[in-house]
């Protein structure tokens, strides 16, 4: 056992603790994915799961060998766990993006935007209440003596039910429905911090500061008029008007953020916050004897993978005929998801597939390059495989995180609006380019994310441990979430510094003017005794 081998053992078996009872409230779809791997791993350490899951869930098993379900019966589904609607959200978006130098744009995509959070919001909060509601399941919930409660507040169901049930309180997060997470928690300053949406790096000009203050501006919006008030009136009914959601949300005990500082931009951050981007990376499994054959046929050209995730996979045929022509123009193999009628332009050297094994296909020594929309969990992935990548952003967080990607050097973007067969061939084919540096630049940065004393996922664990063998982390948290707004900003103490500034200026005014009227009358009186 070398040296590495024998810390991270140390470390796991130091970390370990006695099998505790964790409930779990997850976000459905590709959110689950991720809760999923974490579940799995605390259950391989000797935990007892328990996963609360909606009647309408797509994704979460009710069945598993991994955890129990609790199962909640909720009439109306979130839009979001609907393939029809996402589709026909996505076609709006592309449709909004059309006109991206109109002002009329900016404002109906954030219309667009809102108008989808605010249903999936109001549908999660009537779920929460459902579940207070229910006596009988929140008095087996209170006797089980669940010792931690983990969830993803990026519908924040699940911090309210933990608050109602007072237990410590952990985050699998990126996301909040106020928008990125650490804007929440953490110093975010504008001039170096882009807001979602915003498109930009770190490196902004006084002009994207500007803009970068009005997409901040948005989200601040978006907080308290729309994602917010559903939540705020299950507060007001159950907790009382002094409580409010994002305050339950910045006392959480432990943020687990699904970011790692290889892609995201350098940033303050908080003590209580610990980085598992790239948790779900791991070594490939072989392929099946089929796709296996089909990688191996392609030579020293290698392969392309391509895919757009689960729910996004459906560009209609327009779009899905200008990128199987593109792929007809390279000489690599192309293994591409895809859901929807065949394109007529499809080249022989293309395979399609209605599901793909992501990341044992991405880990192949023949894959050169990865086509995709630009989701956070393939983004990991292919850093984790040194695997370059272009990106084909269309909603969501997905812009944004390809300018990081861009920023980095490992990828290149190309606007789905605009898109034509020749700029997608001259994308592919530049970064395909051995001569080009976009490999060996995803080399090092999947180095520089592999570097750490553990893997991401025992980091995970351990602390997740952590918060359960000491009944919580208070004192890693900042008790900054408590002062009010004016109190944070010491607004209340320049304007006793304002006060006493202004004091000293009328005392010194008033004492100025009393000595020239004295020294007036003075003279005037020496006058007069002069003349008699």
């Amino acid at each position: 056992m070398g040296p590495y081998a024998a810390l991270v053992f140390v470390l796991l078996f130091s970390s370990s603790c006695d099998g505790g009872k964790v409930l779990v409230y997850p976000v459905d779809g590709s959110h689950w994915l991720n809760m999923k791997i974490l579940v799995e791993a605390l259950h391989s350490q000797g935990h007892e799961i328990t996963v609360l899951r909606s009647s309408t869930s797509w994704y979460v098993a009710e069945v598993s060998p991994h955890y129990n379900s609790i199962t909640i019966t909720q009439e109306e589904s979130q839009n979001i766990e609907s393939q029809a609607f996402m589709t026909s959200f996505l076609k709006k978006s592309i449709e909004i993006r059309q006109y991206k130098s109109s002002p009329w744009s900016f404002f109906e995509f954030y219309r667009n935007l809102f108008n989808m959070i605010r249903e999936n919001q109001q549908v999660v909060a009537k779920l929460v209440v459902s579940i207070f509601e229910n006596k009988t399941l929140v008095k087996e919930l209170r006797e089980t003596g669940y010792d931690l409660f983990l969830t993803d507040p990026a519908f924040p169901g699940g911090v309210l039910l933990a608050h109602y049930l007072q237990l410590p309180l952990v985050f699998n997060v990126r996301w909040l429905f106020s928008g990125e997470a650490h804007f929440a928690i953490a110093p975010s300053p504008l001039s170096y911090v882009p807001q979602l949406f915003s498109h930009y790096s770190d490196k902004m000009d006084i002009f994207q500061r500007f803009s970068n203050m009005i997409y901040h501006s948005m989200m601040v919006y978006m907080y308290y008029y729309v994602s917010n008030p559903p939540y705020q009136a299950v507060c007001d009914k159950y907790f009382g008007h002094n409580v409010s959601t994002l305050s339950l949300i910045q006392g959480a005990d432990l943020w687990l953020m699904r970011v790692d500082f290889t892609l995201e931009f350098p940033r303050p951050t908080m003590p209580n916050v610990v980085y598992i981007g790239g948790f779900q990376g791991k070594a490939p499994r072989p392929l099946a004897s089929d796709l296996e054959e089909f990688v191996q046929s392609s030579g020293e050209h290698g392969v392309v993978v391509m895919t757009l995730g689960t729910l996004l996979s459906d560009l209609g045929p327009e779009i899905s005929e200008i990128i199987a022509s593109a792929f007809a123009n390279i000489p690599q193999k192309v293994v591409w998801r895809h859901i929807g009628k065949r394109p007529v332009t499809l080249g022989n050297n293309t395979m399609l597939v209605e599901w793909l094994p992501q990341n044992d296909i991405l880990g192949h020594p023949k894959t050169k390059l990865f086509v995709t929309h630009g989701g956070t969990n393939g983004l990991y992935e292919a850093i984790y495989h040194g695997v370059p990548v272009l990106g084909i952003p269309l909603i969501f967080d997905q812009p944004d995180n390809m300018v990081r990607m861009k920023a980095r050097g490992v990828a290149e973007i190309v606007d789905v609006t605009t898109l034509d067969v020749d700029s997608l061939t001259s994308a592919l084919k530049n970064i395909l380019d051995p001569k080009k540096p976009y490999k060996q630049n995803m080399h090092k940065l999947s180095q520089l994310h592999r570097d750490k004393p553990m893997k991401p996922i025992e980091s995970a664990v351990f602390w997740i441990e952590y918060v359960m063998r000491h009944k919580g982390a208070a004192h890693l948290r900042t008790e900054s979430y408590k002062l009010p707004w004016y109190a944070y900003h010491c607004l209340d103490v320049m304007a006793v510094f304002l006060a006493f500034g202004l004091l000293i200026t009328a005392l010194v005014w008033v004492s100025c003017r009393c000595l020239i009227r004295r020294f007036i009358w003075t003279k005037k009186s020496a006058s007069k005794s002069k003349s008699e």
